[in-house]
């Protein structure tokens, strides 16, 4: 047994390793990245994507065309970039770290993961540790409460249908969950904004967010203590928890009945 969980241990390390090599491949190589994204911004509202570089303003000087600049052409291979200084695109892909090798990034990449330093996002321009603490409570919420309500209904569903095996029962749930869970959980969360947050039929629950504007900033041990913040929070999860729940529903009541 001891064997057991120490192999099961150390296959932890090449697989998080190859998951980080997918990642990395992904995102270092698949189309529409930080660059191309910038060259965009740059074709259409120049001051947004150059006020990196200059604070805020719109008159990066190496930028080519009607932005003023050297007129070059760009001799990269990102896509929208002719007519912009090649200096300009060195200076982004510096910023970025496409200047280096794919290998020295990939390994910069896990150094850097090891002493927790995850950089800034490629698209919001802050720390990636301030976007995670700032989205945390949402996934905390979301997992926390779709684990709970997950386990209490398939639970006893699926015993149930374990003792009216073959039964029309049975048979009918079974029909309904593994339609469920072949609906992609996106999809489902679509037509549950198009038909009930305000979409094209009825404006019954909140269309994002956790809670209301009036709660946003009042202290936890408030809040917690508000039944109308309370009723308020759970108002809000209701369309999220729909949308996840179909194909959890599925997996945990055949285990179970199984």
């Amino acid at each position: 047994m001891g064997a057991y969980i120490l192999r099961r241990l150390l296959l932890i390390i090449p697989t998080m390793i190859g998951i980080m090599a997918i990642s990395f491949l992904v995102v270092q190589f698949a189309p529409g990245g930080p660059i191309e994204r910038i060259i965009a911004q740059i074709q259409g509202t120049d001051v947004s994507a150059t006020g990196r570089f200059t604070g805020g303003g719109g008159d990066f000087q190496g930028v080519g065309g009607e932005g003023g600049g050297s007129g070059g052409e760009a001799t990269s291979a990102y896509r929208g970039a002719q007519g912009l200084d090649p200096e300009f695109i060195a200076q982004l892909e510096k910023q970025f770290g496409f200047d280096k090798p794919p290998l020295q990034r990939f390994g910069l990449m896990l150094w850097n993961y090891f002493r927790f330093d995850f950089g800034e996002s490629y698209f919001r321009d802050i720390s990636v540790l301030d976007l995670i603490a700032e989205k945390l409570p949402v996934s905390i919420s979301l997992g926390l409460w779709m684990t709970l309500l997950s386990y209490a209904i398939s639970i006893p569903l699926g015993v149930r249908k374990a003792v009216k095996d073959g039964s029309r029962f049975d048979i009918w749930t079974s029909a309904v969950i593994i339609v469920g869970y072949a609906i992609p959980g996106f999809l489902f969360a679509i037509l549950l904004i198009v038909l009930f947050a305000g979409g094209s039929f009825f404006d019954w629950f909140p269309l994002r967010g956790l809670w209301s504007d009036e709660y946003a900033n009042t202290p936890f041990w408030q809040w917690i203590s508000d039944p109308r913040a309370l009723a308020d929070y759970f108002w809000h999860l209701v369309l999220p928890l729909l949308a996840m729940a179909l194909s959890a529903f599925a997996t945990t009541t055949l285990l179970t009945k199984n």
